[in-house]
């Protein structure tokens, strides 16, 4: 599922002429590292990245997502965004690599 999870948050991210760098998934959450066009609104992305991605998660893994019981919520209404405008790429790449992913 985070695989997929993935590729639909990269088509949204193109879809505002933005780029996913980095991502990756736990059990809870995910981390994205994302790098995008001043003009673009970050609350704006980030709702189609939740809403878009929440659509086509449930219509594809409905059993799935049932078992989990996360009930009418994907997603938590909340996100953490931060930029690193003053970071190394490197360093955020890193970070986010070493993030992990459940078995």
């Amino acid at each position: 599922m985070l695989t997929r999870c993935e590729e639909i948050m990269r088509d949204v991210c193109e879809s505002f002429g933005a780029q996913l760098r980095e991502f990756k998934g736990e059990g809870d959450h995910v981390h994205l590292l994302v790098h995008y066009p001043p003009k673009v609104a970050l609350s704006k992305l980030v709702n189609s990245l939740k809403g878009v991605s929440s659509r086509y998660l449930r219509a594809e893994y409905t059993d799935h997502i049932n078992q989990i019981g996360t009930g009418s919520v994907f997603w938590s209404p909340s996100y953490f965004a931060g930029s690193c405008g003053g970071a190394p790429l490197s360093i955020v790449k890193d970070y986010i690599e070493t993030q992990k992913r459940p078995a």
